[in-house]
């Protein structure tokens, strides 16, 4: 009211101090019929845009009903493939000890390589895992360590490039090299794109042919080495190994550790290294696995590269371990609140008749969650208990590991020989066995999921005398493995009077002394 007020008085100026009230009335009204024209006016020109409002309204409504069902959609497809996946990558494990093939092929280089292949074009990549016998086995006299120094310096400069160079090179083709010794082998790891294969081949055969060891190079590389045996020394799984290779394996090349000792490492030259490298680098009796986009005909020139320019020269015989083991416990003290044991038996070659059932055998025993170690009550071992059949060339052989409180050691120890006796004289089922065989034909294909894996596993199997059709032929053998044949291989393996034990004992810094307890059983 107060400003209709307002307005009146506003009108009533502009038309004059004589305007009476019935004047101020009828202007009122005037201003009444004139905004009522106005707003029909104003409908008459909003009506269609009021009209587009309405369609953009319903529109936008049916694009966000419509986007809402087709997000739906999207989602319940996406759900129905991965069930079909799923369900298609269930069938491909259950029926994969008939289906699953892998086509490995060869090529032929010089006498004395071997050379399998996986031709595999589905991403522009390569794969190589390569093993040439010049592990710490070759190490010379009084100089243990020299092949894990040498090789660890392999992609530390070649030819007229120097380490960073080298190293550059590497990383602006996105090759990806990695070197590691074993005590048989020198285990090189290659992976590059297609378009960069020559480029990282040609690398490599550097490497091998024309390694510098510049002075630099040599004093990083051993500075690190022994910064490593420090912490390795601190790490009662590291102690607990070495110590059981030393008294497993007593004066074979393979008693000692891979990496050395502090002494013999800090007493290496560059002359040391050099000479090594000369002597063992040698393309005789390598080991070429590789998977991915290439033939057998560009895979051979790519080889050439890498291998061509070592000689041919066959590395010394390392002599068979006949004596493996030395039954009783040897504890070596480590600071820390927890004490490692590793365990081994003597066991088998890849040759021997007893080796896929060795292979069963020890699956059923360690092999899963569902192993009859995993089974025994948790608190007696206070960890998992790790065992493998471990193939070298000049020893097979069972080594294990466990992790326990230095309180309890003894008594899992004592838990496990009982166990290995009772599972040596007859215990084992057939349920046991079938379920072994379908986990392992089951989770076999899985384990060439890749490239990489594919080349990784397939040198392996070369490492360990495998032939080329043991893929193909593999779940086979393992399926046709009987009851008795695994029973067999069980007494032969798991003789716990045969068990060599040694265990980095937990405790305080302080205590330095260690025990030798050869009658402890």
């Amino acid at each position: 009211m107060r400003h209709f007020h307002r307005e009146g008085t506003k009108h009533t100026k502009w038309c004059g101090n004589s305007c009476s009230r019935e004047v101020r009335a009828r202007s009122a009204k005037g201003i009444t019929a004139e905004a009522q024209r106005r707003r029909e006016i104003a409908e008459r020109l909003s009506a269609p845009w009021r009209l587009c409002g309405w369609l953009a309204f319903g529109a936008t409504n049916f694009i966000i009903a419509g986007a809402d069902f087709v997000v739906k959609w999207l989602f319940e497809a996406e759900r129905c493939t991965k069930a079909l996946i799923a369900a298609l990558s269930c069938l491909a494990i259950l029926t994969s000890s008939s289906a699953f093939a892998l086509d490995v092929h060869t090529v032929n280089l010089a006498k004395g390589q071997q050379v399998w292949y996986v031709s595999d074009r589905s991403l522009p990549v390569i794969a190589m895992s390569a093993a040439i016998p010049a592990g710490s086995a070759y190490d010379p006299t009084g100089k243990p360590g020299l092949a894990a120094f040498a090789a660890a310096l392999l992609d530390q400069g070649a030819g007229r490039l120097n380490a960073d160079a080298f190293q550059t090179a590497l990383a602006n083709r996105a090759i990806r090299l990695s070197v590691s010794c074993s005590r048989d082998w020198l285990i090189v790891s290659l992976l590059t794109l297609t378009d960069n294969a020559k480029d990282a081949f040609h690398l490599l055969g550097q490497a091998l042919s024309q390694p510098r060891f510049d002075a630099d190079s040599v004093a990083r590389t051993k500075e690190q080495i022994l910064s490593r045996m420090t912490e390795d020394g601190a790490r009662p799984d590291r102690v607990a190994a070495d110590a059981f290779y030393g008294a497993f394996f007593h004066d074979h090349p393979y008693a000692h550790p891979i990496s050395g000792n502090r002494a013999a490492v800090s007493a290496i030259t560059a002359g040391d290294l050099k000479h090594f490298a000369s002597a063992h680098w040698s393309g005789s009796g390598v080991r070429i696995a590789v998977s991915g986009d290439i033939d057998g005909p560009g895979l051979t020139v790519l080889l050439k590269s890498a291998f061509g320019r070592l000689a041919l020269r066959n590395p010394p015989a390392i002599p068979t371990a006949m004596h493996e083991g030395g039954a009783g416990v040897r504890d070596v003290p480590v600071p820390g609140p927890k004490s490692v044991a590793a365990f081994g038996l003597p066991g088998v070659l890849s040759a021997d008749r007893d080796y896929t059932a060795a292979y069963v055998a020890n699956f059923i025993l360690a092999g899963s969650l569902s192993s009859i170690l995993a089974g025994r009550d948790r608190s007696s071992f206070d960890s998992e208990v790790s065992m493998q059949l471990i193939t070298d060339r000049k020893a097979g052989f069972v080594l294990g590991e466990m992790t326990s409180q230095p309180s309890v050691m003894r008594k899992a120890i004592t838990l496990l020989r009982g166990t290995l006796r009772d599972y040596a004289q007859d215990g084992l089922a057939q349920a046991q066995l079938d379920d072994a065989k379908a986990a392992l034909t089951g989770a076999f294909p899985l384990a060439f999921d890749s490239d990489v894996a594919t080349a990784t596993h397939l040198n392996e199997y070369q490492r360990a005398g495998l032939g080329i059709d043991y893929v193909r032929k593999r779940n086979a053998l393992i399926s046709a493995v009987t009851l008795d044949q695994v029973k067999r291989a069980a007494k032969r393996l798991f003789n716990p009077s045969r068990l060599t034990v040694t265990i980095a004992e937990g405790q305080p810094p302080s205590r330095q002394s260690s025990a030798i307890d050869p009658q402890n059983r």
